[in-house]
């Protein structure tokens, strides 16, 4: 089998992950956390981590981009283009990292939940390993709880 053939088998299997919050903010605020760089800068880096850049030129094939910094000055930087924008229900964009061959991609749904509420529903797909999943299943967790922590303040 050939290295053509191989690429194109594993972009049929689907490894993936969902995860759900309910977060105590209404939708236009949650959206905006997720489409305005200066929120984007409070929680998208898991643990101790920080934003130190971000950019969310949030429309069809606008860029998308997050750089980390880690407490032990490591960086990350991921970046991607937006694919489907529908304002305060879905986003979807792409996702590589700096150095990385692999593209994934990012659907972020809003769902308004009683009480001002917002449903949230991540799924990060077209990983190339299981283990690639199960570690941004991590740092997902670490940023969604970043992010469901800005109205708890």
């Amino acid at each position: 089998m050939t290295q053509l053939e191989l690429s194109a088998r594993g972009t049929e299997r689907s490894i993936c992950l969902t995860l759900h919050r309910v977060i105590d903010a209404p939708v236009e605020a949650v959206y905006g956390a997720w489409t305005e760089p200066e929120m984007l800068r409070r929680w998208l880096a898991p643990g101790n981590a920080t934003v130190v850049r971000a950019v969310a030129e949030v429309a069809v094939g606008g860029m998308f981009l997050v750089e980390m910094r880690g407490a032990d000055g490591r960086k990350w930087l991921t970046r991607g283009v937006y694919r489907e924008v529908v304002p305060h229900r879905r986003l979807v964009h792409t996702w590589r990292w700096e150095g990385s061959e692999v593209e994934s991609l990012v659907t972020v749904e809003f769902q308004p939940e009683a009480s001002g509420r917002t449903r949230l529903t991540l799924t990060h797909s077209r990983f190339a390993e299981d283990a690639a999943r199960d570690e941004h299943e991590q740092g997902w967790s670490g940023c969604l709880a970043k992010l469901d922590a800005l109205w708890a303040e």
